[in-house]
């Protein structure tokens, strides 16, 4: 539980650490691309943390980067093709971004900081819960664009789920256009982290002593 809250909340990949921030800003338009992302990189983060604590020993240091690198495009291929064959829609709206998880700091950073220095068991749940931290802030700030920025929720999920081309919950007729624009993606995040450091401050107001809070 304490591994899934810091994943989730304190140590956040996106939120805290502020990485991967090119494809976080960059298709969170909608519910369901942040949601088809943010499964994709998780499950690639995953993998490759167990990959690389599993082969740790045998990796030389001098190329462990390169190595890391190989091992993740390796697993980004597997899952643009798995985009390819099963959500073709989705992975045409997502475009370039799936290729560019090669490149998303916050995997090679975990696979250097944890899976490299840690046992397989510890390496799946880490990349489990820093995958779910970030999968939940792209369709978190995804739901928040598509509200504001198209006045709908959860549009068009049958490029995940398959069917009829769906149009959520219409919440209005129009929207603020540029909450989906490119400003749109950094007011966004920047109001996400805002409210994530104002609930953080209060929870430490909350749990100061009383002596102390009588001194202040």
């Amino acid at each position: 539980m304490q591994k899934l809250r810091a994943g989730v909340w304190e140590d956040n990949p996106g939120l805290v650490q502020l990485l991967g921030l090119c494809p976080l800003l960059a298709v969170t338009t909608t519910f369901v691309n942040g949601l088809g992302l943010g499964l994709a990189t998780m499950t690639v983060l995953t993998l490759s943390n167990v990959l690389v604590s599993a082969t740790r020993r045998f990796i030389r240091a001098d190329i462990r980067i390169p190595m890391y690198v190989l091992i993740i495009s390796s697993l980004v291929t597997c899952i643009e093709l798995v985009f390819q064959a099963w959500f073709p829609s989705l992975g045409r709206s997502l475009g370039i971004f799936i290729p560019l998880i090669v490149t998303n700091c916050a995997i090679v950073a975990r696979a250097e900081v944890f899976a490299s220095r840690n046992p397989v068991g510890s390496s799946l749940v880490d990349g489990i819960t820093m995958g779910s931290g970030f999968a939940l802030l792209l369709m978190a700030i995804g739901a928040f664009r598509e509200l504001i920025g198209q006045g709908s929720l959860m549009s068009r999920l049958d490029m995940l789920f398959g069917g009829e081309p769906m149009s959520g919950l219409v919440i209005t007729d129009g929207g603020f256009l540029l909450a989906i624009l490119p400003p749109g993606a950094f007011i966004s995040l920047a109001l996400f982290v805002a409210g994530k450091n104002a609930v953080d401050r209060r929870r430490q107001q909350t749990n100061r002593p009383m002596s102390a809070r009588t001194i202040r």
